[in-house]
């Protein structure tokens, strides 16, 4: 696990040599973290001299490994058995919706909740399915790392924390395989629990100062340095030192105050509280991003735990594994949001990276299936409450207009005031557009 201060070393490294000469007598190129105070943000966005938005934040829940949307939110019962599986549809809170018997506690809320039936894309492959999925860019077929930034890094290096003391994105409990930063700079990559709400010895490790040095030491340090800014823009063409002093200023925050330990400390939640999402993984998981979208922190993945890559015993795992501990989790915290005022500022998006295949296989599986799949939006003041397109008989394919990756992600942009045109500088000092294609999910918000 990488503390605050291995990161800030790390980072360190990704800075080019050209501008560590051009910094020259900034410490001789020894980088601490009140050092890198120094550096001011330079790299203002497009959309800097617009009235900043309201503190809205989104909760991505991750369905890694791709769950089935046919056993799920768009059950067909009337195809044949070797399609519409062992699961029957129940009723749900908004007339004429069904989705699975195996979700009964969401389908009491769902009319808090938008599924939209229709999404598509056309990679089949884990990785290069969830890069699409996450940052709007369909990837090389080899892609296991990002080459764009994950939607959580964008919104880091765009609106930053809602409140200060606290990071702008955090993964619970670590990075998602797709969720890096990529040509935005490490700095950006989202702060990491490395330890899971549900387990007895939960700690957030990098919550805490290395022995030896004590928060008085830091502040009369960063207070020292404050104003011997001497970096000169003309060295800083692709915004490196103004990450890392974001960066700098989020880390000592957290280290020096209690906001963010208060609200990653998930022992202060009531009991009634945590036994309402569930004592595992997907519910405790679930119940910190509510915490800490609450405190102030702008974008939260989850990892929801479970296994939904099912291509054997699809139906068992589901319903004994993978099926209740999400139905709790996600019904208690669409509940919870509404319940504390906070559905109108707070988005959850559910997405894995793609569906499952209609036809069951011969060992009781489903495989990938990128042709159709179904993803959930919840409060953000959006219109919830009805689905949104449809699939054939089979589930198949979209029948209505198809929805793409960056249609989803322009949609999270939107609710929170991000400018798509917005450009940031690749690898190669090519100016990439946060989406090149995508636009909002005009049903969400009519």
């Amino acid at each position: 696990m990488l503390t605050i201060w291995e990161s800030l070393a790390a980072q360190r490294l990704q800075i080019s040599r050209r501008a560590l000469l051009g910094v020259g007598s900034l410490a001789m190129g020894s980088f601490t973290l009140a050092d890198l105070l120094r550096c001011r943000a330079r790299a203002a966005t497009s959309a800097a001299s617009t009235p900043p938005p309201r503190s809205t934040s989104v909760i991505h829940v991750f369905l890694g490994g791709g769950p089935s949307h046919i056993d799920m939110f768009d059950l067909k019962p009337s195809a044949p058995a070797d399609i519409r599986g062992e699961f029957h549809p129940i009723s749900t809170s908004v007339p004429g919706v069904q989705i699975s018997e195996h979700l009964p506690q969401l389908a009491r809320e769902l009319h808090h909740v938008a599924i939209v039936r229709s999404v598509t894309h056309g990679e089949s492959s884990h990785l290069p399915a969830s890069h699409w999925m996450v940052t709007g860019y369909q990837p090389p077929p080899s892609t296991r790392s990002n080459i764009n930034p994950y939607c959580g890094a964008l919104v880091a290096r765009t609106r930053g924390a809602n409140n200060d003391g606290l990071p702008a994105y955090v993964s619970i409990p670590r990075r998602q395989l797709l969720g890096g930063a990529a040509y935005l700079g490490p700095a950006f990559n989202p702060f990491t629990t490395e330890s899971d709400p549900n387990s007895a010895d939960y700690a957030v490790q990098n919550l805490r100062l290395p022995s030896g040095i004590d928060a008085s030491r830091l502040e009369d340090r960063a207070g020292l340095l404050h104003n011997l800014d001497r970096v000169r823009a003309d060295i800083d063409r692709h915004g490196a030192f103004a990450g890392l002093d974001r960066f700098s200023r989020e880390a000592l925050a957290m280290i020096t105050g209690p906001r963010a330990r208060e609200a990653f400390d998930i022992q202060r939640e009531d009991p009634v509280t945590r036994d309402r999402y569930g004592r595992t993984p997907a519910g405790q998981r679930c119940l910190l991003a509510r915490r800490l979208v609450e405190a102030g922190v702008t974008f939260v993945t989850v990892l929801s735990g479970g296994e939904w890559d099912t291509h054997t015993d699809n139906f068992s795992m589901l319903k004994n594994k993978s099926l209740p501990p999400f139905d709790r989790a996600l019904s208690a915290l669409v509940a919870d949001l509404h319940q504390r005022g906070l559905d109108r500022d707070v988005l959850v998006l559910v997405s894995g990276e793609f569906g499952r295949t209609p036809t069951i296989n011969s060992q009781a599986g489903r495989d990938h299936w990128p042709g159709a799949m179904s993803i959930l939006f919840a409060g953000g003041g959006l219109r919830v409450g009805h689905v949104i397109g449809a699939t054939d008989s089979r589930a198949v394919q979209p029948i209505t207009r198809p929805y793409s990756p960056g249609d989803v992600l322009a949609t999270v942009y939107m609710f929170l005031g991000i400018d798509t045109r917005q450009e940031f500088s690749d690898y190669s000092g090519r100016p990439r557009p946060l989406l090149d294609e995508g636009e909002p999910i005009a049903e969400l918000f009519s």
